[in-house]
């Protein structure tokens, strides 16, 4: 629930490992600041119907909230020093949040460094204080109000207040930030938001949710009243400006193409919040491009990385088995299962394409696509297939779904039905006017390629031809947003404690670039049951109308899961420290250096021995080896 809560929904979950990019490197260009104080365009306004809107003046009687009893997960041996060094595949487009081309994988890095008034606690799910020091809810079901910690401020020094959370409502419905979804959700369903002094505000929601959801769908966050100059050319203007944050670091080195680099806040306002001590442990963070994951996995290997992904059965079984850094102790293996939402991963197959648009044609390509065999040979039998589009919000699971299965006779007959009849001399189907059965699939992640091309050689079989098509990550998902794609190989990060279905299927966002309905899904249908679904406050209702909503994204076809992971695996120079219970139930990452996972606050809870390190790298030189070191962390897996 950090950085606005509902930019969660629009995370993609290649962070870092496929962050925006371009093909040349501009020369470096100094880091810039605003310093203007006033917009220039007329800030917008929406005419609230009968109902809506918070009173003018604070209700009495509210019952203010706080949390400072559940367990703090940071270790206090935690060592604060050190730079932390990553790297990302590409570079991203803007440093922008909002806007064209803001929504590549280094955002989820930027957003990780904003917070909002509250976060959930990892192990708890309860609501704990971040911005805020406390909460109360009113009496509609539908308003939260906040008040503000008075210690908390922006990164250029000035004070974080009441004004600057109406600003964000302001900002984000305003045209010139040129983001079609979020103009929509912030004029749709926050509806009113209202400062009642300089730390205290009020934001009130289209509709009543149930307890903890409240936070996780108003809980907006801050927007720097005094940085942002909305006009006409902001997003020109912005592209490459460093906005002000409310984390622990600050962008202080940005070299185009090359690297990114933040450095920690000296006295950080939030250093001594309870459940903030003793996290985000390194003076800076570097993350430099390298657009190659083999060749990553080389500087690694160097110890030019501090760090390493080892989800890719390749990369946990082979290399590291294998690497003589790994063999002689130098570099230690975590594998931790953790207990967090299923991204949603796999083909979005795009209606407008003609033939995409027939639903027989949408079902025999789901026969067609043989996982079982990639999860049997490139996966290594380490992923599980993922039954359907959102999975691991609990009670809202629709377990009844099952994804359709590789199955040739069943994909024919489905094809002919929609015409395809006849095979050419490559064996792809074709009609009786010679349109083949042939389709481009968009995807940005070069590790995807083996298990892309086992696909296609067995949809082959099925009479399909697929088209790979790799690009840079950053401009793969700007095709996808702009809905250029036939079929987009991607995964969708998750976020909240509910599931979201309006961004992805509703038709409003269908044909219409910016959105994330990469579909083009539209079924008046299933709009109703979303609105429904958005506007219920009732939990059996809502559950209810989620698992009826999970079963229609199945019957549309539009969707074709792939996989899931429900565990991080990572390697790690002998440097690098963890608490002893490694990370929480909602640890995405283990060496995740600052956010979020899905909502929950679990990240910066590593930290760099320095002393090791300076023993480690002299070990290394003098031919000295350790015992290896592999940790397996079972107790959140689920059953």
């Amino acid at each position: 629930m950090k950085k606005t809560t509902i930019a969660l929904a629009l995370a993609m979950a290649w962070l870092l490992a496929g962050c925006g990019g371009r093909d040349e490197a501009p020369p470096t260009e100094s880091v810039e600041t605003a310093a203007e104080a006033a917009t220039n365009e007329v800030l917008p306004t929406i005419e609230l119907q009968e109902g809506d809107g918070l009173p003018d003046v604070l209700p009495d009687g509210l019952v203010w909230e706080t949390n400072l009893d559940d367990p703090i997960f940071a270790s206090p041996e935690a060592k604060r020093g050190g730079t932390y060094r990553s790297y990302m595949t590409s570079f991203p487009l803007t440093l922008r949040l909002v806007g064209p081309d803001s929504n590549g994988g280094f955002a989820g890095v930027t957003r990780a460094n904003q917070m909002s008034p509250v976060a959930l606690h990892p192990e708890t799910r309860r609501p704990i204080p971040e911005l805020a020091t406390e909460w109360a809810f009113g009496e509609d079901g539908r308003s939260m109000y906040y008040r503000i910690n008075p210690a908390a401020r922006w990164s250029d020094g000035e004070p974080v207040t009441a004004e600057d959370f109406v600003f964000t409502v302001q900002f984000m419905r305003s045209k010139s930030i040129m983001a079609p979804w979020y103009n929509n959700y912030y004029t749709d369903r926050i509806r009113d938001v209202k400062a009642y002094d300089d730390y205290t505000f009020g934001v009130q929601g289209a509709d009543a949710k149930p307890g903890v959801e409240m936070h996780a769908n108003y809980a907006i966050g801050p927007t720097p009243r005094h940085f942002h100059v909305l006009n006409e050319n902001w997003t020109k203007d912005f592209n490459w400006k460093v906005a002000p944050n409310t984390g622990p670091y600050q962008i202080s080195t940005v070299e185009k193409g090359k690297y990114i680099e933040l450095e920690r806040k000296q006295d950080w306002w939030g250093d001594d919040l309870r459940y903030y001590k003793h996290r985000f442990n390194p003076d800076k963070i570097r993350y430099r491009v390298i657009r190659d994951v083999n060749s990553a996995w080389q500087h690694f290997l160097k110890a030019e990385l501090d760090t390493f992904g080892l989800v890719l059965p390749n990369f946990w079984h082979d290399k590291a088995a294998s690497a003589d850094e790994v063999r002689a102790g130098y570099i230690d293996r975590y594998w931790f299962y953790n207990d967090l939402p299923t991204p949603s991963g796999g083909f979005f197959l795009n209606t407008s394409n003609p033939l995409l648009a027939d639903r027989d044609t949408r079902y025999g390509m789901g026969h067609s696509m043989n996982f079982d065999r990639v999860i049997r040979t490139v996966l290594r039998g380490d992923y599980e297939r993922l039954p359907t589009f959102q999975l691991g919000f609990g009670e809202y699971d629709n377990h009844d779904i099952t994804p359709r299965q590789y199955d040739i006779d069943k994909a024919g007959e489905l094809f002919r039905k929609a015409g395809f009849t006849k095979r050419d001399a490559e064996g792809i189907l074709i009609r009786e006017d010679g349109t083949r059965l042939s389709f481009r699939v968009t995807y940005g992640a070069t590790h995807h390629t083996e298990r892309l091309g086992v696909l296609k050689e067995e949809a082959r079989k099925a009479g399909v031809e697929l088209v790979l098509s790799l690009i840079d990550s950053a401009a793969a998902f700007k095709q996808m947003q702009e809905k250029k794609h036939d079929i987009a190989w991607m995964t969708w990060g998750t976020g909240g404690l509910s599931p979201r279905y309006w961004e992805h299927f509703h038709s409003d966002n269908a044909n219409r670039p910016q959105t994330n309905n990469i579909t083009n899904h539209a079924n008046p249908e299933m709009d109703t049951l979303i609105m429904a679904y958005r506007g219920s406050s009732d939990l059996d209702e809502r559950v209810q109308l989620a698992r009826t909503l999970e079963a229609m994204v199945h019957e549309s076809g539009v969707f074709i899961p792939s996989f899931h992971v429900p565990y991080t695996r990572e390697g790690a120079w002998r440097w690098m420290r963890l608490p002893e219970h490694l990370g929480t139930r909602r640890s995405g990452a283990l060496f995740n250096p600052l956010g979020p996972s899905a909502g929950y606050t679990s990240g910066g809870l590593f930290w760099i021995d320095a002393e090791e390190k300076v023993r480690i790298l002299e070990a290394k030189d003098a031919g000295e080896t350790f015992e290896p070191v592999i940790v397996e962390h079972r107790e959140h897996r689920r059953s």
